[in-house]
């Protein structure tokens, strides 16, 4: 099995929000959004595309329409061969808009015992679900760090809990990722 490492990077949020992932080439691209989704902390509850080379791909949306090509049935390997692109875009929750930038990295062959997908690095904490794209987040994190903001016992109460915008739960998502690939894991046969 051949490997590529992906370097995904929500854009246009400070502090930086990246993450880099281990996952098998053929992955289809409906298994490469749910590994990002693991990967970045989102929670899977809305829309998706991916974008390279002109063309798209997501889930057929019968009262959204579109173009997009179907992501359960393209895997990595075939987008990159048909595009000819070493980055893709690929953009979570059409109201928000969440714009993730996916640098196709090398490819090598999988670590015996390893499995994969793989989530190998982490930085900066995914922004909240819902909280209103990058206008809504630059307010959020405004809030919760100011104590005295009129806003900041009301989105700590929405959230849960006090937020630090440079910690990602590291743990949490990497297990996250480690559960896909355990219920992913190729059957042996006996």
């Amino acid at each position: 099995m051949s490997i590529v490492e992906i370097k995904v990077t929500l854009e246009h949020i400070e502090p930086p929000v990246t993450r880099t992932l281990q996952v098998p080439v053929t992955i289809r691209l409906d298994r490469l959004h749910l590994t990002l989704q693991a990967a970045m902390g989102w929670t899977n509850s809305h829309l998706y595309m991916f974008e390279a080379g002109g063309a798209t791909w997501g889930l057929p949306d019968p009262d959204f329409g579109g173009e997009d090509l179907p992501a359960n049935k393209t895997t990595l390997a075939q987008l990159i061969e048909d595009t000819g692109a070493r980055t893709i875009r690929y953009i979570y929750d059409f109201g928000d808009s969440w714009e993730h930038s996916l640098s196709v990295g090398k490819v090598t062959d999988a670590v015996p015992g390893d499995l994969y997908p793989r989530l190998t690095d982490t930085s900066g904490r995914c922004p909240p679900e819902d909280v209103g794209g990058i206008p809504g987040y630059e307010e959020f994190i405004e809030a919760m760090a100011d104590p005295e903001h009129p806003e900041h016992a009301d989105l700590q109460e929405w959230y849960g809990a006090a937020f630090d915008p440079t910690v990602p739960p590291a743990d949490e998502l990497r297990l996250e990722v480690l559960k896909l690939a355990k219920r992913w894991k190729p059957k042996t046969s006996r």
